[in-house]
């Protein structure tokens, strides 16, 4: 099982840059880069409330998760 990170779908409904997300939660775009390409091993709740804010959204819609052996839809 894995959790995979949807917040590439979420930015691209919202038309919003990663630099425009990064600023607005107020975390280095290297850091926003780790999480949305699920490379990130955590991440805090307060920085998941903070997106979940900049992006006008529910934590459900970034995050998913993916039995083993199914692919990603």
């Amino acid at each position: 099982m894995r959790i995979v990170v949807n917040l590439d779908v979420m930015m691209a409904k919202r038309k919003m840059s990663l630099g425009e997300l990064a600023q607005k939660v107020d975390i280095t775009m290297a850091n926003l880069s780790i999480l949305k390409n699920n490379k990130a091993r955590a991440i805090r709740f307060s920085t998941l409330e903070a997106i979940c804010a900049a992006l006008d959204c529910q934590p459900g819609d970034i995050l998913e998760f993916v039995p083993d052996g199914e692919e990603k839809k």
